[in-house]
Parts: C-alpha cells; sequence; structure tokens
C-alpha cells in the first residue's frame, strides 16, 4: 500500500503571532550572505503550501535573502524563550541563529497553521557569542533526518529549503573552514516548552494565559478524560495535550530506532512535532544505552532514555503553568503520560510491522519479544521490521511463535520487499552521503538517497495519525 504526497493546496497567509509579538519575539533582520546556491528544493511541501509555482529566483529572494512572502510577516521575528539544557535551567536563550519568517494555513483558510522558521540566517538578540550561521553539513543532516523521519511516520519538521551562502565557518566538532548554508524548515509552530518558562520565570501572568490560549486556539487537540479534575481550566487542557502528544512523539521515535540527542525543554515544541536536529543518529542494533550526542556523558538522552527525558519535560511545563491552575489537576495530566505511551508504541509497533493490532496486553508482549530478539540477533530496528514485515519470517523462537498469531494488514506484492535491504541513515552512510559532497560536490548520492527513503515512506503507506490533535490534522 503506497502513500500520496500532501496535496497541492493555494497559498493562505494567516499571521496570528503577531498578536503576541510584542512579548513574545523580536525583530530581526536576516544577514546578508556573499552568495545563494539553491541546494535542496522540497517541492512536495512547496505545493502543499501554494509556494510551488515559485521560480528560482524567487525561491532564492524568500528563502535565501528572506524578501517577505506576500501578505505575510513583514519582518522575521526572534523568539524569546528560556529552557532546561541537560537539566539545567538557562534564561540565556531564545533564536539565535534563526527566526520566524512566515506563517500560513494548509489548505487553504481554516486548515492547520504551519510556520516557516529558519536556521542559520543571522545574528539575533539572542545569539549570545555565536556567528548565527549553520554548517552545510549540518542542513544536509535535517534533511537526512526530516526525511527519513516523515518515512517512518514521526510527526516531524520537514526541511522546505537549503540554500548554500558562500561563506567559510570555523567549528570545533567539524574539519574547519568548511562551507555554510542557510536552511528554511515547514512545522506546525515555534512555540517550545521554554516560551512557557520564561513567562513563569518573569512572572508574567497575564501573558502566560494568553500564550496559553494562543496554543489551544492555534494547535487544536482533544479534551481531558471525563473524570479528568478541572478538566475546563484551559491550562490543564493545554497540558493534557502535550501529554498525549509528547508521550506519542517519544513511542514514534523509539520505533523508529531514532536517537534525537539534545531533548532540553527549549527544543520541546507543545505541537508535539520533532524538530532542531542536531547530534542524531539511528540506532545500529537495539540498545537502550546507546547515545548520539558526543556530549552527552551520562547518557541523560539516550535511547532508552528518551520516553523518560519527554515526560521531564513535560513536568517542567506543568512547573511553567502552576500559576493557573492546581497542583492535583496538574499531576492527573502527568500520570497519564506512561499509559499513554505504551499505547503509542503498540499502535505505531504494529503500523511499522504491516500487522494488525491484536489488543494492548498481546501488543506489548509482542514488542518486549521484539526487542529481546534484536538485542539477541544483533539486528538493527531497520532491517527488523523490513525481514517481518507483514508477519513474513516468523520462525520459532518465541517472537516468531507471537508473530505467528498476527494478521498481517498489508501485502507485500512491491519488489520493493522483496529485494535487497531497506534504506538506512546509520552514521556511516550519513557520512558517506557527505563526503561526495564534501570531497567532489556530488549531490547525486544525496538526491539518490532521498528518493530511497521517500520510496521506503510510499511502501510503509499511510502514516498514524499524530495524538492529542484534532480532526483538522
Amino acid at each position: 500500500m503506497a502513500s500520496s504526497p500532501p496535496a497541492s493546496a493555494p497559498y493562505c497567509p494567516d499571521t496570528p503571532i503577531t498578536a503576541l509579538a510584542d512579548w513574545l519575539a523580536d525583530p530581526v533582520s536576516p544577514a546578508p550572505f556573499p552568495s545563494h546556491t539553491l541546494r535542496f528544493r522540497n517541492d512536495r511541501w512547496a505545493q502543499a503550501v501554494g509556494l510551488g509555482e515559485l521560480s528560482e529566483d524567487q525561491w532564492i529572494a524568500h528563502f535565501g535573502r528572506f524578501e517577505p512572502l506576500e501578505g505575510n510577516l513583514p519582518r522575521p521575528l526572534a523568539l524569546r524563550y528560556h529552557g532546561h539544557q541537560f537539566r539545567n535551567y538557562n534564561t540565556d536563550l531564545g533564536d539565535g541563529r534563526g527566526f520566524l519568517f512566515a506563517q500560513m494555513r494548509e489548505g487553504g483558510p481554516g486548515g492547520r497553521l504551519l510556520d516557516l522558521g529558519t536556521k542559520g540566517s543571522g545574528q539575533t538578540p539572542w545569539s549570545r557569542d555565536g556567528d548565527g550561521r549553520l554548517t552545510l553539513k549540518g542542513a544536509v543532516r535535517e534533511i537526512l533526518a526530516t526525511e527519513m523521519l516523515e518515512a517512518l511516520g514521526v510527526d516531524t519538521s520537514r526541511t522546505f529549503s537549503v540554500v548554500e551562502t558562500g561563506e567559510e565557518l570555523w567549528r570545533g566538532d567539524e574539519p574547519s573552514p568548511t562551507r555554510s548554508a542557510v536552511m528554511v524548515r515547514l512545522s506546525h509552530g515555534h512555540i517550545r516548552i521554554g516560551s512557557f518558562q520564561r513567562l513563569y520565570a518573569l512572572e508574567e501572568t497575564e501573558h502566560l494565559s494568553r500564550l496559553v490560549d494562543y496554543a489551544l486556539a492555534q494547535y487544536p487537540g482533544t479534551q481531558p478524560p471525563e473524570d479528568a479534575p478541572d478538566r475546563a481550566n484551559p491550562a490543564i487542557v493545554l497540558l493534557h495535550q502535550v501529554v498525549e502528544r509528547l508521550a506519542d512523539l517519544a513511542a514514534s521515535w523509539m520505533v523508529a530506532g531514532f536517537v534525537h540527542g539534545v531533548l532540553n525543554t527549549d527544543n520541546m515544541n507543545i505541537s508535539g512535532e520533532s524538530f532542531d536536529y542536531g547530534p542524531w543518529r539511528w540506532a545500529p542494533r537495539w540498545d537502550p544505552r546507546f547515545t548520539a550526542a558526543y556530549f552527552d556523558r551520562t547518557g541523560l538522552y539516550a535511547f532508552g532514555r528518551q520516553p523518560e527525558a519527554l515526560l521531564w519535560n513535560c513536568g517542567q511545563l506543568a512547573q511553567a503553568l502552576s500559576p493557573l491552575a492546581e497542583t492535583k489537576p496538574l499531576i492527573a495530566a502527568l500520570d497519564r503520560f506512561a499509559p499513554l505511551y505504551q499505547a503509542a508504541m503498540a499502535r505505531r509497533f504494529c503500523w511499522r510491522l504491516g500487522v494488525e493490532p491484536r489488543g494492548q496486553e498481546a501488543d506489548t508482549a509482542l514488542i518486549k519479544a521484539a526487542e529481546d530478539t534484536m538485542v539477541e540477533t544483533g539486528f538493527s530496528p531497520d532491517r527488523f521490521f523490513f525481514h517481518h514485515r507483514a508477519a513474513r519470517n516468523a520462525g520459532e523462537d518465541a517472537f516468531g511463535q507471537q508473530l505467528a498469531a498476527y494478521a498481517p494488514a498489508t501485502d507485500l506484492d512491491d519488489p520493493f520487499w522483496h529485494e535487497g535491504t531497506p534504506p538506512d541513515l546509520h552514521i556511516e552512510e550519513v557520512e558517506r552521503v557527505w563526503a561526495a559532497i564534501a570531497e567532489h560536490d556530488d549531490w547525486s548520492e544525496l538526491e539518490a538517497k532521498i528518493q530511497a527513503i521517500r520510496a521506503l515512506g510510499d511502501q510503509l503507506g499511510a502514516k498514524p495519525r499524530p495524538a492529542g490533535h484534532c480532526a483538522l490534522l
């Protein structure tokens, strides 16, 4: 079963962020770059927001020089926020090398809000000692991460554009000098847990309440359970929605075999989207201790600790919302995380395996047996799911015996499932793709990898709906 690209739609600018901008953001100017070479253009999603007909010159004007889009923000906005970074609270944050460039509605008036935000677009009041730039390698890595996560059903930002900008950058974690780029990402929103933490720390309770109202209006979601205490309180409604979204996000990363690497509260969108990809890795095997960031020396954000990290971040949002709600209903919302996570794991695991669910107890047992099998065999999650797609290759071990009881939810008629191995983004493959660009300016390996990833996404079919959103999504 193949999935379809997003449908074409008209361009529909809408900028509700302007009502909050005086206390949530700072107007900024983009950096003047010496040159602009278009390296990546996401035409699938450009069509979905009505920008697919832009010429290359127009594209570079808007997404390289950041001339305003018609009817949109007259100047970019650098958002203000605080955040916990590796559990240490930092007030000296905010958009330091990016900004919010535009907002629009998907599919026309009444559609969900989408943002175009940047990375590497120059210095802002929040740059601290940084140059506000992005390396070309960092941009290429983000293209790869977002393409693969989208294919694997993760609710992720989309890399919309990459323009090489002709500067030489010096970085301690890359051979330098290295090439520069500016990137644009498309996402449902850029309001972070850290946005609420900042208002809480500054005791701006009226603004905190207004930000809650904005979040509920622009990211509409499901309502708390009928027995949830204080369930009509807007702050409580928002916390329930974010808990549901982040429990689902944690499960989607685990089923994808993905390690984000930097799960700080300033990297957590309240829309529940995965975004801001730095030292990410795909796990080469099922190892809960596997870490992505070389600087994560304690394994705080290791593969198997990602659900714990997202629950902890939800707790920080609850703390930030405490001026607007009593403690008991906040805790009741947090207590939902574990069962929601388990339900999301079962739903997403069965989807990627291509089998019909059999109920929470059976599905949880299947997941445990699968984890044990991956540990014993050394199979990467990519190979494991490919090998057992639609309940095939069941075998005689404990996992195989359980898998045999599951009915396929899809067919394997396409040659894709019988030829070779699935595309992966293990670190050796990422470095191979980058080496072709760095050493020979050869972009064909990246283009081929994107096509292979999209073919995988097509074969996996319709993606699971992100949890915690209303039917508008």
